[in-house]
C-alpha cells in the first residue's frame, strides 16, 4: 500500500508555547486514521499543518515521499481536502451554491454537475434541501453538507477535524457511517481528529494518541485500547 501521506519529525510553536514536538504521522492509500487525545494535545494542529494552514518550525511534510510545502489552494488542488471543526458552511448561500464553492478547482462546469450528482447520491437527505439556506439546516445537515462540500474536488485524502462535534448521538452515528461509505466508495484515505473514542474506533484502521504536543502512543484499535493509555491520557495521569 503506497503512503500518501507523512509527518515527519514535526514541531510546531504558537507564539513560545511549542504545539507538536517532534511528532510524526503517516496515512496511507485507503486508510482511515484516528488522531485522538484531550483537549489541546495538538490533534487539530497536525491537521492544520498538513494543509498549510500552520507553518513548521521544525520537520517536514512529505506527499507521496516528496516534501512539499504545503499552501491551502494548492493542497486542494493535489487532491487533499479539509473540513475544519464547527460545521464552517456559508450561511447565506443555498445548499447548492454552498457545493458548488467546493469545486471551484474543477475546471469544467459539466464535471462539477457531475461531481455535485456524485455527491448527492452519497448524501441523499442534501438533495430535497439544494435551494435552502445552508444557515437554515439542522447541525447534523450542516456537517453533512460541509463534508460533501470538501467531497466536490473528489480528493485522495481527507482530514477531518472533530467532525461529530455538537452533535446528538444518532447522528453522530450518521456521520460515522457516511465516514467509512466515503472510505469504501472512492477509496479515499481520512485522518479524523475525534473525542467520540467509542463511535470512532470500529471504522478506524489505526490510531495516533497524542498528548501535551507528543504522539504517545499508535496501533490498531483494539492494541490501543488494551494498551491503557487512552485512559491515562485523558484521566490526565500520562
Amino acid at each position: 500500500m503506497e503512503q500518501l501521506l507523512r509527518l515527519d519529525s514535526a514541531s510546531v510553536q504558537y507564539g513560545g508555547v511549542r504545539a507538536l514536538q517532534g511528532v510524526s504521522v503517516s496515512l496511507d492509500e485507503g486508510e482511515i486514521v484516528a488522531l485522538m487525545g484531550p483537549n489541546g494535545a495538538g490533534k487539530s494542529t497536525v491537521l492544520k499543518t498538513i494543509f498549510g494552514l500552520v507553518t513548521l518550525s521544525g520537520g517536514k511534510v512529505l506527499w507521496h515521499e516528496k516534501q512539499i510545502k504545503p499552501v491551502p489552494h494548492e493542497m486542494v488542488a493535489e487532491g487533499i481536502a479539509f473540513v475544519p471543526q464547527g460545521r464552517r458552511v456559508f450561511r447565506h448561500l443555498t445548499v447548492r451554491e454552498n457545493l458548488e464553492v467546493g469545486g471551484f478547482v474543477v475546471r469544467s462546469k459539466e464535471l462539477l454537475v457531475r461531481r455535485i450528482e456524485e455527491v448527492l447520491e452519497l448524501f441523499p437527505a442534501l438533495r430535497a434541501k439544494l435551494s435552502a439556506k445552508s444557515g437554515t439546516l439542522s447541525g447534523g445537515q450542516q456537517q453533512m453538507l460541509a463534508i460533501a462540500r470538501a467531497l466536490v474536488t473528489r480528493p485522495n485524502v481527507l482530514l477531518l477535524d472533530e467532525p461529530s462535534l455538537g452533535l446528538a448521538p444518532k447522528i453522530v452515528k450518521e456521520v460515522f457511517a457516511k465516514i467509512k461509505e466515503i472510505n469504501e466508495r472512492h477509496k479515499t484515505a481520512i485522518f479524523v481528529v475525534e473525542h467520540n473514542l467509542q463511535s470512532l474506533l470500529h471504522i478506524v484502521d489505526r490510531a495516533y494518541v497524542l498528548d501535551k504536543g507528543v504522539v504517545v502512543a499508535e496501533g490498531k484499535p483494539d492494541e490501543v485500547i488494551q494498551s491503557g493509555i487512552l485512559e491515562e491520557v485523558f484521566l490526565g495521569k500520562a
